[in-house]
């Protein structure tokens, strides 16, 4: 019987570790696996994309966690935390400015990474589990674009969103409930972002890791697929170890995206702009540069065709891509042996690229678009320019009875106004509440008009429109207000004064 081996055996201090670290987790075998990959052909730059997504996946969490140490996912609080995080918390700016431009940065290496797999016909041989699970991360890598950019709850992010997820309701019989199902109801509010930030924070990143450790084994299991003139299923090149060379091309890759995102998110950290107002009509609502192209493609397609738009060619796209490897069974992989196939892949390419630059030109023509879109710019640096200021419901007058705010990320005082109204005023509103009872308003809008998930609070809506302009909603509801069940409010002169005297004492 052969006595167990001595962990003192070797000479060396570090040496002794490392062999008793060796014998109890077989850190060798795993060194072994993972660093001595071999690589037909040798490294080269071309295969640095996979590492610099996985880096950048990493980044993205690790940045996300200390996020969400001050984030509240509520529409009352989502954009004061998203505040206090860029303007009080030492060094929030910088990381939140990470976390931006490194979700912009994982769908450019994303497409890169794509782009070198096709052309290098990396997808060919015994690889369509490798291609299939890297089509599933492309879907969830965009899902996690899609359900963080609603997180801010700032003007840009909540009208985006609603222009997102109302496309939603363009898909035949599922469309509808898809979209009240990502709401939480008919509009953008609490259950929303609580519903986008677990999606964004718990599900799609789990997913993520679940297909990243599925990649990689796959991409074990079929070895490293090498140049476009190698053949894809019996290497005939002469192999070069993982380590060094390619880790050490990997390593800078990823030291640039370090230094670039650092540079990025230091001099130019990433906006936030005022606070979403879902009764703000003059908006012009604008996607991520990453969605811009499918934006643009909508544009084409009106009423009954929408479904051809949104729907029947998107999904053909999809199948045609996903199944590439089940269809083009040619082991040819140098580009210039399948012009058909890098015709296709370059024609849709370009095609993304022209409709992204289209939709930047168009709104750079329309003078009207432009001046709305330059005076939200202008909101959006004024915002950034000011000091942090805890979020408050009204003035504070001199006397009055206190009022403790459950809507403040914190316990603060408030108080009503002390201008006592005149008695014909007093009536006018008693008048005013009594119909806003009647209409069952209080429903969606809740008692006293503080908002609910499912439409917003009129809480100062009377210093954001004039009795006008009220009256115009009142009978010519926008479309997002009929989206969300509210009908033209058919009154008398007399009641319809009395109900807007009632929502201008909301303050």
């Amino acid at each position: 019987m052969n006595p167990e081996p001595d962990d003192r055996s070797s000479g060396k201090p570090h040496g002794r570790f490392f062999n008793w670290f060796d014998r109890r987790v077989g850190l060798r075998k795993i060194l072994h696996e993972a660093l001595d990959e071999p690589i037909p052909g040798g490294a080269r730059w071309a295969y640095i994309f996979g590492s610099g997504l996985l880096f950048i996946f990493i980044s993205q969490v690790i940045t996300g966690i200390f996020l969400s140490l001050y984030y509240v996912p509520s529409a009352d609080h989502a954009h004061i935390s998203v505040a206090y995080i860029t303007k009080a918390v030492a060094a929030g700016s910088f990381l939140r400015s990470l976390h931006v431009y490194g979700a912009s940065a994982m769908i450019v290496i994303l497409v890169l990474h794509i782009g070198q797999t096709f052309l290098f016909g990396s997808y060919k041989g015994r690889r369509e589990l490798l291609w299939l699970s890297g089509c599933v991360l492309l879907a969830l890598v965009l899902g996690m674009a899609f359900t963080g950019y609603l997180l801010p709850w700032d003007e840009k992010s909540y009208f985006a969103t609603a222009v997102g997820t109302n496309i939603l309701s363009e898909i035949p019989l599922i469309g509808q409930p898809l979209k009240e199902f990502l709401r939480g109801g008919t509009q953008l509010g609490t259950l929303t972002l609580s519903r986008f930030f677990a999606l964004h924070v718990f599900f799609i990143p789990a997913m993520i890791f679940l297909f990243v450790a599925l990649h990689i084994f796959l991409f074990r299991q079929a070895g490293a697929a090498g140049p476009a003139s190698e053949s894809s299923v019996r290497p005939r090149l002469p192999s070069e170890p993982f380590y060094p060379r390619q880790l050490l091309m990997d390593l800078s890759f990823t030291l640039v995206l370090i230094c670039a995102l650092g540079l990025l998110a230091y001099f130019d950290p990433a906006p936030l702009g005022p606070r979403a107002n879902p009764a703000d009509t003059l908006y012009v609502p604008r996607p991520e540069w990453y969605y811009r192209s499918f934006f643009e493609w909508l544009k084409f397609w009106h009423g009954s065709a929408g479904i051809v738009g949104i729907l029947v060619i998107p999904l053909i796209l999809a199948v045609l891509f996903a199944g590439l490897p089940f269809y083009d069974r040619r082991l040819e992989r140098r580009p210039w042996r399948r012009p058909l196939a890098v015709a296709s892949f370059g024609v849709v390419f370009v095609g993304l690229v022209y409709l992204g630059a289209r939709s930047y030109q168009a709104d750079a023509r329309d003078p009207a678009v432009a001046a709305e879109l330059a005076r939200q710019a202008r909101e959006e640096e004024a915002y950034m320019r000011q000091p942090f200021v805890p979020q408050a419901l009204g003035p504070l007058p001199t006397s009055a009875s206190p009022v403790v705010s459950a809507a403040l990320p914190h316990r603060s005082v408030l108080y009503m106004s002390s201008a006592a109204p005149s008695s014909a005023e007093q009536a006018l509103v008693a008048r005013g509440h009594k119909i806003f009872e009647a209409h069952m308003c209080f429903g969606c809008h809740g008692q006293g008009g503080v908002g609910t998930a499912i439409a917003p609070r009129l809480i100062g809506i009377g210093k954001k429109f004039s009795p006008a302009q009220l009256e115009h909603l009142f009978h010519h509801p926008l479309p997002q207000m009929n989206a969300g069940g509210m009908p033209p409010v058919k009154l008398s002169p007399q009641d319809m004064k009395a109900l807007i005297a009632y929502l201008d004492s909301l303050k």
